[in-house]
């Protein structure tokens, strides 16, 4: 079966000579069905950089990158929008909620983005908003919600769409210790439930044990692979 991800020496640098910065350098790397990553480092070791190449957000200066087995380099702007709209969704630090938009309603936009229309749509995005314990909030505006109800409904989002490949810039930043180990618990019934390639990119050490693969990262490069024992 073709991996999800896959990528080759892939680079980004942003300028040239001497004040080129090699925000991801030389990576190597292929995700799995099943399986959730950590790309773990700190502020400017270049994993939301990294993420966002996987995304097909940034276009790498060289390497390679396939999603499902389409390389990805040198595509143009459409085809990218097709990939992303095809295979990701994204959950994001700051949830990236439309203000004026009720729970049901942002949930909803991203069955749009996909092309899902129609009351089967409308029944989908109930029950997962459900699922993430937001029933009693459908209607609630994001400035009602509290953090970690903000993320659980970037979480249902993600859900809705049923995209294979998740991507989650630090789900856990903005939140307390019990709230950012409810996103984890959905992010890894995601994975292994459903089967999904969820990598998330984080500096939170609570949730260091929580992966499968854990990819550290230090000035673009990953310097370290650590697999979780069973």
């Amino acid at each position: 079966m073709t991996e999800p991800v896959v990528t080759t020496n892939l680079s980004k640098t942003y300028g040239e000579g001497a004040i080129a910065v090699h925000a991801v350098a030389d990576v190597t790397v292929n995700f799995k069905e099943g399986e959730m990553i950590g790309l773990f480092g700190p502020s400017g070791s270049g994993k939301t950089t990294l993420l966002s190449l996987l995304g097909c957000l940034l276009k790498p200066t060289i390497g390679t990158l396939s999603l499902y087995g389409q390389e990805v380099f040198g595509q143009k702007e459409s085809v990218l929008s097709d990939l992303r709209r095809k295979y990701i969704s994204f959950i994001f630090q700051g949830f990236n909620l439309f203000p004026a938009l009720t729970v049901f309603d942002n949930v909803m936009l991203g069955l749009y983005v996909k092309g899902e229309r129609g009351a089967a749509a409308e029944q989908r995005a109930r029950k997962i908003i459900g699922e993430v314990g937001l029933a009693d909030r459908s209607d609630f505006l994001p400035r009602d919600l509290s953090g970690g109800q903000k993320q659980r409904v970037s979480v249902a989002r993600a859900l809705a769409t049923a995209s294979p490949i998740i991507l989650a810039d630090e789900p856990t930043a903005n939140l307390d210790v019990e709230n950012g180990f409810k996103v984890m618990e959905m992010l890894h019934f995601l994975t292994k439930q459903q089967k999904k390639c969820v990598i998330v990119a984080t500096h939170d050490t609570r949730i260091s044990d929580t992966f499968d693969r854990l990819l550290v990262m230090e000035d673009g490069r990953i310097t370290k692979k650590l697999t979780r024992k069973s």
